[in-house]
């Protein structure tokens, strides 16, 4: 069992005949993704990659059964990309693409509300690394060489902190089901907690790494959830200690701007709350490895 995608999960790319969509289906085809063709306005009827290309959305999952995209389509059209995949009914929805105005992000959060919760696409992102099951799938941008399969899942604001815990879950013998990168913008689709529901009812993920950074709430509303629904260890970090209050650090998201936005106060909201915190990115494994252990011994016991 994996969260949200594995081999059998239909794919398309939107912006799929672009360099950068080109590169990075060619690596998730190559990884077992299977995508089943693409979207380019103007290039319906065409090929590439040996797939076929439509000019909208609904004509490609009409044709392929798709039930998932990744997006690569630039920023200034890519809102209008994120509606026309939720019209068409896609479940989940992969946005890779950077700098897209916060107000429009605004529009799409306010568009995706019109469907039922039950119906509603799930948006990962935008400007994140994506999504992987390790050894199955993989919609994204990350190096899918350095997940190794096992049962500890991954969410990240940042996307080359995932990577990191990815590549230590493999030193220490650990490996990863799936991993999520949310995005660092200001307003992204799914959060943190969206997400470790997922990872609490997934029969394969034992135990959870969280990696945030500073800026926004989501941090303390996850820790929250935790302490109140989850029942999987959790371990989690929080980027930017060293970061200056009002200056921005990377990710459009991560700027301290308000009382509990600093990564000192989120680390220790989220010991308050349960979790286990990586002292440092270089003890994301370990400590992880020390959750599962305290984890096993307190069932032993009982």
């Amino acid at each position: 069992m994996s969260i949200l995608i594995d081999r059998s999960t239909p794919v398309i790319i939107q912006g799929f005949t672009g360099d950068k969509a080109t590169f990075h289906a060619t690596e998730a085809i190559a990884y077992g993704t299977r995508i089943v063709g693409g979207v380019t306005p103007g290039k319906g009827g065409t090929t590439h990659l040996g797939l076929p290309v439509f000019d909208t959305v609904k004509e490609a999952v009409r044709a392929t059964g798709a039930t998932a995209t990744g997006i690569f389509v630039p920023a200034p059209f890519c809102a209008d990309a994120i509606m026309e995949a939720a019209d068409a009914g896609l479940r989940l929805i992969v946005v890779i693409t950077d700098g897209i105005p916060a107000q429009d992000m605004m529009r799409v959060k306010r568009y995706l509300r019109r469907y039922p919760r039950e119906q509603r696409s799930l948006l990962v992102g935008p400007n994140c690394a994506g999504v992987i099951s390790a050894g199955k799938a993989m919609l994204g941008i990350m190096p899918g060489s350095i997940y190794s399969p096992g049962r500890v899942g991954i969410v990240s604001r940042s996307g080359t902190l995932g990577y990191e815990a990815a590549a230590q879950m493999h030193a220490v013998g650990l490996g990863v089901s799936t991993s999520v990168g949310i995005g660092g913008d200001p307003i992204t689709g799914c959060t943190f907690t969206d997400i470790l529901e997922r990872f609490e009812h997934d029969d394969d993920t034992d135990g959870v790494m969280m990696i945030g950074e500073i800026g926004g709430p989501q941090e303390a509303d996850a820790a929250l959830l935790v302490r109140d629904r989850m029942t999987k260890p959790v371990v989690g970090y929080v980027a930017g200690l060293t970061a200056p209050t009002g200056r921005r650090m990377g990710h459009a998201g991560a700027i301290i701007s308000a009382f509990g936005d600093t990564a000192a106060e989120k680390a220790e909201l989220m010991r308050s709350s349960g979790l286990m915190v990586a002292p440092s990115p270089a003890e994301l494994g370990t400590t992880m490895s020390q959750a599962l252990d305290r984890r096993s011994a307190r069932t032993v016991l009982i």
